[in-house]
């Protein structure tokens, strides 16, 4: 919104066509979504804790969790609230771009909410049932895949570009949804899952977003994509500024949960987090390298679901507990430890993929 004021003052005032530009306003997203949430932060923790929304922690867990019980939580709406001010103020809303990446990672926020408030304060220890989360994510998930299909305006929209090949993509024609689909559902529970320790979802987040933010802007800028062998998508470099907003946000927010943790993000963050990144990936073109630079979220999500069908199958579990953060504090690894090794293999896993931008 601001963004609009400023533009046309630049009519009068030459110094105002700075905010014409793309990654200024990126950088001004950024840093508008890092000050609200470094400012909203303290006064949520409060209001959290004055309501006895804290976290509930499982007995057969690691010990050292216990201590944790209580802990204010559904943080994540702090995140929400600093990257939809952080978008709205400063990228073009007449962009439906920006409105579908907004809109999906509000929605699946929703969910989350909604499963923490039966949890937290109604006190219902299911919350919101799988079946109900399921569907509900089902449902905006497809609705983002038939939008994103609808908006497609060249095959290779809806061609699933191959990284680290010169020129390869399969087109997916209407397998395109289910495969949109799949990857923003996928993404949403796989962040959910990974985010189990103090700071352990969000600075992958962050770091993954940031990567993608510059995939989003490579597609969308003419000659850059001409360069780099990347499909080109006319207008979606404007999401570049939400790609900000969200960064600025998750360090905020990060400030908070850095461990020992003052509050967590809970379902509200993790769902709406995880979908935003799928979506970001589908605009991009690059849902093969989200699979790589996500690999901490793939590992935690393969790990669940390997316990869980070597349980069925054989009556015994392949790792201590499940997801695999669990496996290594059973271990023994102090819990920062694991924090930290998990964000230095997503650094090098972001690194990875952005090399695909020359690797071809």
């Amino acid at each position: 919104m601001l963004f609009y004021l400023l533009k046309s003052l630049g009519e009068y005032v030459s110094a105002f066509n700075v905010f014409q530009y793309l990654t200024f306003r990126a950088i001004l997203s950024t840093l508008t979504a890092l000050a609200i949430a470094l400012l909203v932060g303290p006064v949520l923790i409060r209001r959290l804790t004055l309501h006895q929304i804290g976290q509930q922690v499982r007995s057969d867990g690691p010990q050292s969790h216990l201590s944790k019980a209580g802990t204010p939580t559904m943080g994540g709406t702090l995140i929400l609230v600093a990257v939809a001010v952080g978008t709205l103020t400063w990228a073009d809303l007449s962009n439906h771009y920006v409105w579908l990446v907004l809109a999906v990672t509000l929605a699946f926020g929703g969910i989350g909410f909604v499963d923490d408030y039966k949890k937290l304060v109604r006190k219902n220890s299911k919350g919101l049932s799988a079946r109900a989360k399921y569907f509900w994510q089902s449902v905006f998930g497809l609705a983002a895949a038939v939008a994103l299909y609808l908006m497609a305006q060249t095959p290779a929209e809806t061609a699933l570009l191959i990284p680290y090949a010169k020129d390869l993509a399969l087109p997916l024609g209407l397998l395109f949804i289910p495969f949109v689909y799949f990857v923003i559902v996928g993404a949403s529970n796989a962040v959910n899952l990974t985010d189990g320790l103090d700071g352990l979802a969000i600075l992958p987040t962050v770091l993954v977003a940031g990567a993608l933010g510059v995939f989003v802007y490579a597609a969308g800028h003419k000659v850059f994509a001409n360069y780099l062998g990347v499909p080109y998508v006319q207008g979606v470099g404007e999401v570049v500024v939400f790609c900000g907003a969200l960064v600025g946000a998750g360090l905020g927010f990060l400030w908070f949960n850095a461990y020992p943790a003052q509050v967590f993000m809970g379902d509200v963050g993790a769902l709406a987090l995880g979908a935003a990144l799928g979506v970001l990936a589908v605009l991009a073109r690059q849902e093969l390298v989200l699979f790589i630079m996500g690999g901490v979220f793939v590992l935690e999500t393969v790990s669940v679901i390997l316990q869980v069908g070597s349980y069925k199958l054989t009556g015994k579990r392949i790792f201590r507990m499940a997801p695999i953060h669990h496996h290594f504090e059973l271990k023994g690894w102090p819990e920062p430890r694991v924090i930290v090794r998990f964000w230095i293999i997503t650094v090098i896993l972001v690194l990875i993929g952005l090399a695909s931008l020359k690797i071809r």
